[in-house]
């Protein structure tokens, strides 16, 4: 009977010791990932009574809690009339759906229960004061971000736009868009059925097409190769090329054409300078057969392609494809084949060119503050990498504003300003449009801003669709809004 008894005792200090452990793993180790999880109600519900913090740009709030006369006490609003402009970045705070965006990946912080807020929780407990969550700016330049919210008027496509020498994100749009207010409801039976409709939209407008989705990024990809042709040595800008009608590939009976059916500028050998002018197709392919895939993707690469980007609101990564054959190297010299970028991507090699060669790591939050505005933490710009040198990156800016002076990029100039840009219209297939892009950096001798603008669908004849025509006009009034300022 001991025997029983003391093994009876054994085993239950055994289950009493891991279940000591088990709960001190959880409290010290997973608290905060449980904690988070937007699907444990009881802790949702506790914060709902929190006055969370505003996501802020500059003075101005786009997302605030205010008192309110039910259970949950505070009421997420977010900036009336613009809500949809700035919803891919601010996201969502629902108390049936969770969060997402700034609102998920700074959550902490907002609400206050991030460990570097633990002083400031302890100082409102001692005075009685309730928790209170912290301010979050962003770097986004509102003029900025409201003239690529209206250039992107009926239309579906996204607009970023960058400082070259920081990373700093002036603008992250994507349309068609949604009024975050309708997620963050108290009114649980509206919440749910304004989830459902947006979930139901063909047009899909939760998704953030800046940062979250791929493309073929086209012509403005021919940057990219231009800067390893340029890299390698053995070809400068007045390098002449092979640029016929149609290129022939190996093996394959298919040829490269140029978009016009015609040879680059009227010589079947231009230079690059001609090439990137008219964006020439064969040109191209034919750098992109003499350099090889390792050469693109290695370039690709200093560009940022293969990586994830700006880890507050999670955008995927950009890609080069893996092991192509001889013809489709071809194909994605002009960014076509496999290739595929986020708008965020392609403006960061406008940015990385315009920034000397040097590609800066875009960042979205500038700092976070407590109520009392004791700065918490601050973002501080970064080398990402050293994409081409200073050298190559002025001869590809002198190429691409040659490119808005002469060339595709014309609907692109800016009355007194040098402006130095790329078009690109990437082929999907026959029941498709085309996608438009257009990539820029102005002034082009001392770069504020670097532009890329995506235009998915413009709800136009495909024979209208081309970067210059569509999404040009919309970086020129971007651009604009931030030189103006």
């Amino acid at each position: 009977m001991n025997s029983a008894i003391r093994r009876l005792a054994v085993a239950a200090i055994i289950l009493m010791l891991a279940l000591m452990a088990n709960s001190t793993y959880l409290q010290a180790f997973r608290a905060n990932e449980l904690n988070g999880r937007n699907d444990n109600r009881r802790v949702r519900d506790s914060q709902f009574s929190v006055d969370r913090g505003p996501i802020l740009i500059g003075a101005t709030p786009i997302a605030q809690s205010k008192p309110s006369n039910d259970r949950f006490e505070y009421q997420r609003t977010y900036l009336p009339s613009v809500a949809a402009a700035y919803a891919p970045v601010t996201g969502f705070y629902s108390y049936l759906y969770g969060r997402a965006g700034i609102e998920l990946t700074q959550n902490s912080e907002l609400n206050g229960s991030d460990p570097s807020l633990a002083f400031r929780r302890v100082v409102d407990v001692i005075t009685n004061r309730r928790q209170q969550g912290a301010s979050v700016s962003l770097t986004l330049n509102a003029a900025a971000q409201l003239a690529a919210y209206k250039g992107l008027s009926g239309k579906k496509g996204a607009v970023v736009a960058i400082e070259p020498k920081t990373g700093k994100v002036l603008a992250l749009v994507s349309r068609p868009s949604y009024d975050p207010n309708e997620l963050a409801g108290h009114d649980l039976d509206q919440v749910s059925d304004a989830w459902t409709k947006l979930n139901e939209d063909a047009n899909k407008p939760m998704s953030n097409r800046a940062i979250k989705e791929i493309y073929p990024p086209g012509s403005t990809f021919k940057l990219v190769t231009m800067a390893a042709a340029l890299s390698s040595g053995r070809y400068t800008p007045e390098t002449k090329v092979r640029s016929p009608a149609v290129l022939e590939l190996p093996q394959t009976t298919v040829g490269l054409p140029n978009q016009n059916g015609q040879n680059c500028g009227g010589s079947d050998n231009a230079t690059l300078t001609v090439a990137l002018r008219l964006s020439c197709n064969t040109a191209f392919g034919s750098v992109g057969l003499d350099l090889g895939a390792d050469a693109l993707r290695e370039q690709a690469e200093k560009f940022g392609f293969g990586e994830r980007q700006l880890p507050e609101l999670g955008a995927v990564a950009s890609r080069f494809p893996a092991d192509p054959n001889a013809p489709q190297v071809a194909q994605s010299a002009i960014g076509q084949f496999d290739v595929q970028a986020t708008p965020l991507q392609m403006a960061m090699v406008a940015a990385g060119i315009a920034n000397g060669g040097d590609v800066m790591k875009p960042y979205l939050v500038q700092n976070v503050k407590t109520a009392d505005l004791k700065t918490v933490s601050e973002t501080k710009p970064e080398s990402l990498h050293q994409a081409v040198s200073p050298e190559v990156a002025s001869q590809l800016t002198q190429m691409m504003v040659d490119v808005v002076q002469n060339g595709t990029g014309k609907p692109g100039r800016i009355s007194g300003v040098q402006v130095a840009g790329k078009t690109g219209t990437a082929q999907t297939s026959p029941d498709k449009p085309p996608f438009a892009w257009f990539t820029s950096f102005a002034p082009a001798n001392d770069p504020k801003v670097a532009v890329a603008v995506m235009i998915e669908d413009a709800n136009v004849p495909r024979n209208d669709i081309a970067g210059g025509t569509l999404a040009a006009p919309i970086a020129k009034a971007v651009m604009e809004a931030v030189l103006s300022q």
